[in-house]
Parts: C-alpha cells; sequence; structure tokens
C-alpha cells in the first residue's frame, strides 16, 4: 500500500476528527515534505484542501438531507461558528449553506467524492539510472502553481520557447522545467528555463533558480508528455517508498534534451528526483 493510498484511507476514516498533515504524514509513513508532493501529484489537489473539500461535501450532503441546525453541521465539519463555515462552503461550492438546504439536493454544488487510488493509472517504470550534480544556475520563465492549476504549464512553456535562444549566458542546447518551493498547501514554483552561466546578465524580471550539488535518480520518460502525471505519480507513490531513498528537500525537475520535439510533444526527456 502506497503513501497516498494511506492517507486516503486515513483521510476518509477520520476527517470528522482534527487532522494535521503531520498526522496523516505519519500514518503515511513518508515525510510531510514528500507527503505533499506524492499527493498533489497523484491527486491533482493538495492533502488539506482535500481534507476540506470532504468535510464540507459531507457537511453539503447533511444540508441537503435536510439538516435543521446549520451551526450544528458546520461545528461537526470542525468550524467554530456560523460566518467561517458559511465562508468556506462559498469559496468551495460558490453558494451558501442556507441554499443547498432549500433547494434539498446537490445539484447546483460540486462535491468532492472520496478518491479512490485504484482508479489513477501509474506507468511502467524503467529502473532509473543516479547521478551527482553540480550547482546548475536556471533560468527562464516562472509562475506558482497548485495541483489543480498545472495544467497552465504548457502556456508557460509556449511563452518561454518564444525566447529560449535569447537568454543571456545561455549554455548548452538542453531546457530544464523545474519544480521547487513546494508548501504544505500544494503549491509550488516552477520555471521553464535553461542553464546560464551566472545571474549577473540577467534582466531583472527573469525567473531564477539554483539547483545545488545533489544526488538524482533519473527516469527516462519516453511517451508524449501529456502522460508525465502518470510518470511522476508512480515515481512519487511507487517508486520511492519501495526504494529505501526519501526524498531530498530539493528542486525537482524534467530535462529536456535536443531529442524532445517541443512541437509534437515526442522524442522523450529525463525526470530527476532528488534523493538521500
Amino acid at each position: 500500500m502506497d503513501p497516498v493510498d494511506k492517507a486516503l484511507w486515513f483521510i476518509e476514516s477520520h476527517f470528522a476528527e482534527e487532522l494535521s498533515l503531520d498526522d496523516i504524514a505519519a500514518i503515511a509513513g513518508v515525510s510531510r515534505f514528500q507527503l505533499v508532493r506524492a499527493f498533489g501529484y497523484a491527486t491533482g489537489t493538495s492533502v488539506m484542501r482535500y481534507v476540506r473539500a470532504r468535510r464540507l461535501t459531507e457537511a453539503a450532503r447533511a444540508l441537503a438531507n435536510g439538516a435543521p441546525d446549520i451551526l450544528a453541521v458546520a461545528l461537526d465539519a470542525g468550524y467554530g461558528s456560523h460566518e467561517a463555515f458559511t465562508r468556506a462552503f462559498r469559496d468551495q461550492f460558490g453558494t451558501t449553506p442556507e441554499a443547498v438546504r432549500a433547494d434539498g439536493s446537490l445539484a447546483n454544488v460540486q462535491p468532492m467524492e472520496p478518491i479512490l487510488m485504484t482508479e489513477t493509472p501509474t506507468a511502467k517504470l524503467d529502473s532509473p539510472r543516479f547521478e551527482d550534480t553540480p550547482a546548475l544556475l536556471i533560468a527562464g520563465l516562472g509562475e506558482r502553481f497548485s495541483h489543480d492549476g498545472s495544467a497552465a504549464i504548457p502556456a508557460l512553456w509556449q511563452r518561454f520557447n518564444e525566447q529560449i535562444d535569447h537568454v543571456p549566458g545561455k549554455v548548452g542546447d538542453v531546457a530544464y522545467g523545474v519544480c521547487f518551493n513546494t508548501d504544505d498547501a500544494g503549491g509550488f514554483d516552477y520555471i521553464a528555463g535553461v542553464q546560464v552561466r551566472d545571474f549577473a546578465e540577467l534582466p531583472k524580471d527573469t525567473a531564477r533558480v539554483r539547483i545545488p550539488p545533489q544526488r538524482y535518480a533519473v527516469f527516462a520518460h519516453r511517451e508524449h508528455i501529456s502522460t508525465i502525471r502518470r510518470t511522476v505519480t508512480t515515481i512519487w507513490s511507487k517508486w520511492l517508498p519501495a526504494s529505501g531513498f526519501q526524498a531530498a528537500d530539493a528542486p525537482f525537475f524534467e530535462r529536456y534534451g535536443p531529442e524532445f520535439d517541443g512541437r509534437t510533444g515526442l522524442g522523450g526527456f529525463e525526470i530527476w528526483l532528488a534523493i538521500k
């Protein structure tokens, strides 16, 4: 049973209780750092956002079934006041608890139903090779994403590809997609970039990240780039827990060599996971 399966089981069994990310990571048997990444890649949402959405979905279901006391439903969902519950409910569903109770159905909300990991496809991985890298300086275009908003990453690459040959101090013909600064809510910084000699010549608005010297497990992704999430999910949820390694708190990146065709998405590339 992989750590995301364990986390989902624990959440579904205990979301009516007070839960913390540390509690869930302990049950999953991994660090909170590893759980945030594995869960995000596998499910497309963050751990605690899923907990919140499941609590609010069950609250909405109770209201649709005619629960007479909204405050009691709010307290059961872990909210200390009617006002706090209403704000969270509106943020999640775009409507109010009163409206759902009046409708008597969930027709106007989008509930978060339990995620079954057996429904999440995984990839067949070749054994990785291991690389000890020197420091790398990467520069390009960057934005902050969440796992449920990461579908916008290809548009970032589209913009960067228009300027990739004009990055000052560019080294070689390899491109990098670097993920770093992951937070507990599943947010992360992502840079579509290239290696540069130094940061001194870069325009002020250029995104940049220094990847420190680090040991990496390197995985080949040979399918179309649209299936990358399946490969990354398998790395974090299947390979890493069984490997005996731990994920290092360092950037995780894609490496696109000359063989990759950015127009068709074919040709293959590599996924580099920092380990310790």
